[in-house]
């Protein structure tokens, strides 16, 4: 279950990496560093 969570917050992340280059926005910058961590870290097990 941590591993399909992990998963799916990296994928949440690179989608919204797609947009921050749509618009500059610190609030979607921070929300992409949260969940690129914290899928990381579901994903692997850490």
């Amino acid at each position: 279950m941590k591993r399909m969570l992990g998963f799916i917050l990296f994928w949440i992340a690179i989608g919204m990496t797609i947009m921050a280059f749509l618009s500059n926005d610190f609030l979607a910058f921070c929300i992409i560093v949260l969940c690129l961590i914290l899928g990381y870290n579901l994903f692997c097990g850490c």
